[in-house]
């Protein structure tokens, strides 16, 4: 199965979906996209880059390495943010980071009126069968 199938797939099990991607960090690249409605290419390139910024920005990259630190580890030796939630005015936004693939996050948004609930048990869900399609 493609990629992109795999994130259609999924956004039909999620209440009130809209979209869905996949980002590869590392080259900050917008993999795989499944939308509801047309988006410009810079938009979703944007996407990709902001979804990078969320997990991998100098900051976060600060917080993990004092944690590591902390705990008898080195730099790099583990990323601590794994799941972020992110409530815009009518959309809620679910980033996932994959376990098979570190520096890949996978990406859902559905409308606010949905169940938070409901959507991060499908999201969390949903990880292994997109996973497989990469």
């Amino acid at each position: 199965m493609s990629l992109d199938q795999a994130l259609t797939d999924a956004m039909k099990t999620m209440p009130d979906c809209v979209a869905a991607g996949y980002v590869d960090m590392s080259s900050g690249m917008l993999l795989g996209v499944s939308t509801l409605d047309s988006h410009p290419q810079e938009v979703l390139d944007l996407v990709a880059a902001a979804t990078a910024d969320m997990f991998q920005g100098p900051t976060v990259t600060q917080i993990e390495d004092a944690f590591n630190k902390s705990r008898g580890g080195k730099k790099g030796d583990q990323s601590y943010f794994q799941e972020l939630l992110v409530f815009s005015e009518n959309l809620i936004h679910v980033f996932l980071r994959t376990q098979q693939y570190p520096d890949h996050v996978i990406a859902f948004v559905t409308r606010k009126s949905a169940n938070i609930g409901m959507v991060l048990v499908k999201s969390r869900m949903a990880v292994a069968g997109i996973t497989d399609a990469v």
